[in-house]
Order: C-alpha cells, then sequence, then structure tokens
C-alpha cells in the first residue's frame, strides 16, 4: 500500500480507528508518563504466518506523532516465525503505548486474510483458477481486508457496487426472471461492463448463457453439476464457482476447472495472526 493510496484512501480511516480508542486522552498513558521520553519497543510474532499491513501498522504511530520512527525487517508477503522479531518503534513512549492497540489490530486482522488466503492460493497453484475474495468484508475495513488478499496470493472481486454488475438471486427475482435481468442489465449498464449472474442450477445457468451473460457463478451447486457447468459455457462465458468455500473445502474444487473460485471466508472467518509489541523500555 503506498503512500498515496494511504493518504487518499486510509489515513481518514485510521484516524477514526484511533478516535474510536483515545476519546479524550489515554488516561493510563498520561498517569505513568506525563511527560516526554523517548523510548522503543519490539514488534514480535507469536506463530508463524503471512505478514500484511506493515505500512498500516507504521501510519498509526506517525498520525499520532510524524516523529515516530518504524524499522521493519520484514516486508508484506513475507513468512514470519513464531518468536521472530519483526520490526522495532522508536518515538515518545506516549505514543507507543497509545498507538499499540489500533496498530496491532489492523497488523493482526490483515496478516491473518494474508495468512489464510496464502494457505487456499497454494492449493491453486498450477491451475488457471483464480482465487476471489467478496464483498463480506468488515465495515471500514474493506480497504485493508482487500489489499491482505492480495498479499496472500489472491485476487480482488469487485471493491464495491459501483464496480461491477453482479446479478444474484434477489436481482433475478425483482427483474422476474434469469433472461429478464440480463436483458435490463445490458441495456443500462455501459458497453464496457461484463455482466455477471448467479444461478444455482442447469437450468438457470442455460438460460443465462442464451440472454448474453459475459460470466457464470455457480453458487452452492454440487461437484458433478459444476463440472457440466463449465462444458456447458466453455468458449461463452467465464465461471466462477461460489458459495461456503474454505480452506477444508477448497481442494476437492481444484479440478472442476472453473475460472474463478470466490471465498468470502477469506475475509469474514479468518483468524487473526498473534502478534505483539514487547520490551518497552526508555532510550
Amino acid at each position: 500500500m503506498n503512500k498515496i493510496t494511504m493518504k487518499m484512501n486510509a489515513d481518514e480511516l485510521i484516524l477514526q480507528a484511533l478516535r474510536e480508542d483515545i476519546t479524550s486522552e489515554d488516561i493510563t498513558t498520561n498517569s505513568v508518563m506525563p511527560h516526554y521520553q523517548a523510548g522503543e519497543v519490539d514488534l514480535i510474532c507469536k506463530q508463524d504466518g503471512v505478514i500484511a499491513g506493515l505500512e498500516v501498522f507504521k501510519r498509526v504511530f506517525e498520525l499520532l506523532d510524524e516523529q515516530t520512527e518504524v524499522i521493519f525487517r520484514r516486508k508484506d508477503g513475507d513468512t514470519v516465525c513464531k518468536g521472530e522479531k519483526i520490526g522495532l518503534v522508536r518515538g515518545d513512549i506516549r505514543v507507543l503505548l497509545s498507538g499499540e492497540r489500533t496498530a496491532l489490530n489492523y497488523l493482526q486482522r490483515m496478516s491473518g486474510i494474508a495468512t489464510y488466503t496464502r494457505e487456499i492460493a497454494d492449493m491453486l497453484k498450477g491451475t488457471k483458477t483464480k482465487l476471489l475474495d467478496t464483498r463480506k468484508t468488515t465495515p471500514n475495513m474493506r480497504i485493508f481486508e482487500k489489499y491482505a488478499v492480495k498479499v496472500g496470493g489472491g485476487s480482488n472481486h469487485r471493491y464495491n457496487l459501483s464496480d461491477g454488475i453482479l446479478l444474484k438471486d434477489n436481482h433475478i427475482g425483482a427483474a422476474g426472471g434469469v433472461k429478464e435481468a440480463v436483458k435490463m442489465a445490458k441495456e443500462y449498464a455501459p458497453f464496457v461492463r461484463k455482466i455477471e449472474i448467479e444461478v444455482e442450477n442447469l437450468d438457470m445457468l442455460k438460460e443465462a448463457l442464451e440472454a448474453g451473460a459475459d460470466i457464470i457463478m455457480l453458487d452452492n451447486m454440487s461437484i458433478e453439476d459444476m463440472k457440466t457447468a463449465v462444458e456447458l459455457c466453455r468458449g461463452k462465458a467465464e465461471t466462477e464457482c461460489s458459495g461456503n468455500v474454505t480452506r477444508k473445502n477448497a481442494a476437492a474444487l481444484v479440478d472442476i476447472g472453473v475460472d474463478y473460485i470466490s471465498s468470502g471466508a477469506l475475509t469474514h472467518s479468518s483468524p487473526i495472526l498473534d502478534l505483539s509489541l514487547k520490551n518497552l523500555h526508555a532510550i
């Protein structure tokens, strides 16, 4: 995540997180550290995983005090090991204490997503299938969570509702059917936009193909039906497999031959990667 992206898109969200944690003052820190004192603290891994969000972690402290120095021994996307010291934060001890929880919350969450994503992405190596995330993200955390998916080796589906057309079951119901939904989308959308539609069975799939959909999302279909669907779509539309995809069942989907596998679990079910700031001392 570069500095321009950080300033344009992330800074305000990070400030909101800091304001949530510090409404008027950090009363605990101010009681034990009433005046400036330079210090430093180690960033330590407490379990193996993939690190993601280092610049966001750093930015938390910079927004509290631009003089804070953060030194990393690893970069986003690197594998890290339990017990490893991967960084150092140096500056006003009051800033180190007040920013600690918010900075770690971002880094642990993003690293957890990257770690979980890497596990599934590795299952797809050597195939044409790409791993995608979804919009099942934590409110106000989407920019961070989708970035973490990319760090972990996945790809991003549409960023938000303005980013692409995806006709799901309720859109189909509102339009009156599969053909009607695709037709209306084609009439409304700019010609440069692809139209994706979700189908739950082979009959819906055939309707979607006849209507000219560009991408067919195979939602919660059986393995055998998905294999049939891929054959029916060959040369006509791209295919995406979706519906309760986790690291427990992703391996079973590898041989289906879909173009994409999307998984909400990447962002809504990945456990955090345990990290800690330890050994704070004055310098």
